[in-house]
């Protein structure tokens, strides 16, 4: 539904800078397609790549400054509120589940010893990961991962037998609650005996369903609800002992591989699906069945250390566990307040999407009178 710039708590005097640097790198990735292509098959709402050409120079002629900025955004968008519906198109929900998520520092080293006795792997070769959107274009951006056996796609080896039969390149080694959680997160910086950084990014996983060892210990009676953050995971892991965290993290059969990358820039974070660096508070990860890359969406939620936050943030990456129309991921960054704060984001947040002001009106248009 149509939503007004006035009515937008917040939106007046905010620094949408950071988000402005962060739609520039999504529009990068627009050069090389063509304009009457959908920005995305699987969000039609957001109209084609052409819709957004005059949005994408403007952003990258505008002056570094906070009202610059704004006028920018103001100038060639129109804001929509977003809204979830159900399966017979009725209006479901006005807000959604925004979890937090955070670029670790990960100690390594190259040898394996008693702390340090983890592995992360590289992709193995024989792990196959199929693009649908090849064959079908409404599934682009769903992927099948698994092997080839006899001919056939089968399901990639599950956790302990990708430990067992020791696949995939070691490149280092870590303590095994650090490696655990790296997974999760999805990447990190790790940082070896020496002091020196490399990012370890996302390469693949193993395509089997991710089941929460929170939810676990929770059923199991070993940690309350309110205490199956990360640090409550990592204080009951620590407590019982190598047996007991190994035999945990076999629930979950989930496997995440990685490659090495050199850290160019510190101030920006990880690759995320879309294909561009992440930006700390500016980007969001979300469902790609649901939503385009290089959206901005008016985000408003009480975030950790930030009751009723506002701010302004770009859609590029997804994940797992993000599923629907209005359930987000927060990028806080790296370091100590990013992992606390990620750790302990669970919001219910209200979302705002801006768009061309043709695409917005086309919505408009489409939209039957209340």
């Amino acid at each position: 539904m149509p939503a007004d710039w006035d009515a937008m708590a917040g939106w007046s005097g905010a620094d949408l800078r950071p988000a402005l640097a962060a739609f520039l790198r999504s529009c990068a990735r627009l050069s090389n397609r063509n304009d009457n292509e959908a920005l995305s098959p699987r969000a039609p709402w957001a109209g084609q790549v052409g819709d957004w050409r005059a949005a994408c120079t403007a952003a990258s002629m505008t002056e570094p400054s906070a009202e610059a900025a704004q006028a920018t955004f103001e100038a060639f968008f129109a804001p929509v509120r977003a809204i979830a519906l159900d399966e017979e198109g009725q209006e479901a929900g006005e807000t959604g589940l925004l979890t937090g998520y955070y670029e670790p520092y990960v100690e390594v080293r190259r040898v394996a010893d008693a702390e340090f006795s983890q592995p992360l792997r590289r992709r193995p070769g024989d792990l196959v990961s199929i693009d649908l959107g090849l064959f079908e274009s409404d599934l682009a951006g769903r992927r099948l991962v698994g092997r080839v056996n006899n001919g056939s796609l089968v399901q990639y080896y599950n956790r302990g037998e990708i430990e067992a039969d020791n696949r995939g390149e070691i490149f280092a080694w870590g303590r095994p609650i650090d490696v655990f959680f790296l997974q999760i997160q999805g990447s990190g910086r790790l940082v070896d005996a020496e002091g020196n950084q490399t990012r370890a990014a996302f390469s693949a996983h193993n395509g089997l369903p991710y089941r929460s060892i929170g939810r676990e210990l929770i059923a199991r009676g070993e940690l309350e609800p309110h205490a199956a953050s990360k640090a409550g995971i990592e204080s009951w892991l620590n407590a019982h002992g190598r047996d007991a965290t190994a035999e945990l993290f076999s629930v979950n059969p989930r496997y995440v591989f990685f490659e090495t990358q050199v850290l160019d820039d510190p101030s920006l974070g990880p690759r995320g699906s879309s294909g561009v660096a992440l930006t700390p508070m500016a980007s969001i990860a979300v469902d790609p069945a649901f939503h385009a890359w290089g959206v901005p969406v008016w985000l408003s939620a009480d975030l950790p250390d930030m009751p009723a936050w506002t701010g302004l943030v770009v859609t590029q990456d997804g994940g797992g566990a993000i599923n629907g129309p209005l359930r987000g991921d927060f990028f806080w960054g790296w370091g100590d307040i990013a992992e606390r704060r990620a750790g302990t984001t669970r919001a219910q947040a209200q979302w705002t999407v801006l768009l061309p002001v043709s695409v917005a009106q086309r919505i408009v248009d489409a939209t039957p009178p209340a």
